[in-house]
């Protein structure tokens, strides 16, 4: 039964999200700031480079820094996954409360959908809707960054500081320890949204949580590796994905700690877990 009623709420969710333009962007968004954002950073570098040249100044490896494709997608990337991080929380905040305030959920526990079921099937749409961002997010960064600059090691004076293997090997890292905190959002942002009274305080309270676990987690010091919010990439972003921009860039000073890269792997997962498991036992209990 239980089972059942997860599948029906889950095409539930899947008939609405067609037809929904909230989940259009959650898909969108996050690439189209992206080429938007190379575009204009395009624009400035032809600038500065057309300065340059009348002016016979510049300097010639920081202008191969500067125009190597690898940086820019780590940039882009990064800021794709800040706006999907909020973008995801906000959605997730305002599902369950919405669909409460318009009575639609009580037309979904008539139809035998059990409470949990209904919140993992809610889990599971969030997922997916990430998931696909993600891919399309990847593969538009990449073919952006690749048609604006160009793809290559970092070379200086002759000598290669980084090749491109490294640099993707990097890359990759960076990119799986930025995605890990990614289910705790989603499950976050269900839980206030189980808390909540209503649809709007759902979502501000979630961005609000969300703001202030990212401004005031400097203030934490080593205790914030122990919360999902110190791995994800973020306005104040202490994340290895922000390590690897200045990786790819041929710096030599970035200093990467053993034991915080091993935390990144072991805390958002289980925390999202708690989180799943807290907003079951409040939405069983919950007046619906």
């Amino acid at each position: 039964m239980m089972m059942e009623g997860f599948i029906t709420a889950f095409k539930a969710e899947l008939y609405v999200s067609l037809r929904n333009l909230g989940s259009k962007i959650v898909v969108l968004a996050p690439s189209v700031i992206v080429v938007a954002g190379f575009v204009l950073t395009r624009l400035t570098q032809a600038g500065e480079e057309a300065r340059e040249s009348l002016l016979g100044g510049g300097n010639f490896a920081d202008q191969l820094a500067a125009n190597n494709a690898y940086g820019h997608l780590v940039d882009g990337l990064g800021t794709g996954l800040i706006l999907l991080g909020f973008i995801l929380v906000t959605v997730a905040a305002h599902s369950l409360a919405y669909d409460r305030d318009t009575g639609l959920i009580r037309h979904l526990l008539i139809r035998r959908i059990s409470r949990p079921a209904l919140l993992l099937a809610k889990l599971a749409h969030l997922h997916l809707l990430a998931l696909i961002s993600l891919v399309l997010l990847f593969v538009v960064s990449v073919a952006a960054a690749g048609m604006f600059w160009e793809y290559g090691p970092i070379v200086e004076d002759g000598f290669e500081l980084i090749g491109s293997e490294e640099m993707r090997n990097e890359i990759r890292l960076g990119l799986i320890l930025a995605l890990l905190p990614l289910p705790a959002t989603l499950a976050f942002g269900l839980l206030i949204s189980v808390l909540s009274t209503s649809a709007t305080q759902a979502v501000t309270s979630a961005l609000g949580a969300t703001l202030a676990l990212d401004i005031f987690k400097p203030l934490l010091g080593d205790a914030v590796n122990y919360l999902y919010v110190a791995f994800q990439p973020s306005l104040v972003d202490q994340s290895y994905l922000n390590e690897v921009s200045r990786i790819v860039r041929g710096y030599s000073d970035v200093l990467i700690d053993e034991r915080t890269l091993q935390l990144n792997y072991w805390v958002p997962l289980p925390e999202m877990v708690v989180l799943v498991v807290l907003a079951l036992a409040v939405i069983a209990k919950r007046k619906m």
